[in-house]
């Protein structure tokens, strides 16, 4: 792995350029095992400046209806973290550059072995990983094994996030904070900007990463209102959700991020 983490370098061009980051999230295994690699390039091509690449969990409590299933389907694929750092790994054979995020949730990680994992993880060209269910006062001992393997450990800040919490978040914050856009789970549909743009930007005013913004983001209108108040969105629910109606998921992934992307830029 490169001395700068990819995550740092990217979100550091993008800033230096005056572009907002667009960050798909989707699930490895779903539409199909064998779509997976290839909708990741065609996300890419899309825009998509990071991936976050969904561990399938069988009790993701913070995603919504979407997600979940999206994360079942996967399941009876017979996908787990094996399977997702293959794909990792197959992604990288043709782009070394586009970060790749692993989100999902700590028991996966921990039946594998901590260690073990964040070996495989960095050795497979994955550049940070984002815990779900890991809270932050128990997150130092997975961030000393992920920093020694040149992962950032990426931290979630929600609107309920209290003063108290967001100062060690905000301490420790590698690559990015993902900024919960309101309380629930993803792919609900309340969303308030002028809410979000006030609580966004006590955040973003002493974060040392860049802040993004994801949770209800649904197409460009939406990504472009949001945007305006982070370094970029992430969005995922909408997109998931395309995917798994699609004929052509590769197609599909990229004519859904391309509107956005111009939105983004526009």
């Amino acid at each position: 792995m490169s001395a700068v983490n990819r995550i740092d370098a990217r979100l550091a061009a993008l800033k230096a350029a005056g572009r907002k980051a667009l960050v798909p999230f989707v699930t490895a295994g779903d539409p199909s095992r064998e779509a997976t690699v290839p909708v990741m390039h065609a996300l890419v091509e899309g825009g998509a400046d990071l991936i976050e690449l969904g561990v399938p969990f069988s009790d993701p409590m913070a995603d919504g209806p979407v997600i979940q299933k999206s994360s079942e389907r996967a399941i009876e694929r017979k996908v787990g973290l094996t399977f997702v750092l293959e794909a990792v790994r197959a992604f990288r054979t043709k782009d070394a550059t586009t970060p790749i995020v692993l989100m999902g949730y700590l028991n996966p990680i921990e039946m594998r072995g901590l260690e073990r994992f964040a070996d495989e993880a960095a050795e497979a060209g994955v550049d940070g990983v984002l815990l779900v269910d890991l809270p932050p006062e128990e997150a130092d001992p997975v961030r000393e094994v992920f920093t020694l393997r040149g992962l950032h450990l990426i931290a979630l800040v929600a609107p309920t996030t209290t003063e108290a919490r967001l100062g060690p978040l905000r301490t420790h914050a590698q690559g990015y904070l993902y900024y919960v856009s309101f309380a629930g789970v993803t792919g609900a549909s309340k969303l308030d900007t002028g809410d979000v743009a006030a609580k966004a930007a006590i955040v973003r005013a002493h974060s040392p990463v860049p802040v993004l913004i994801g949770f209800g983001i649904k197409d460009a209108a939406s990504a472009k209102a949001l945007a305006a108040h982070g370094d970029g969105v992430i969005v995922g629910s909408a997109l998931v959700q395309a995917l798994a109606e699609a004929t052509d998921p590769v197609a599909s992934a990229r004519a859904f991020l391309q509107p956005i992307r111009a939105g983004l830029d526009g």
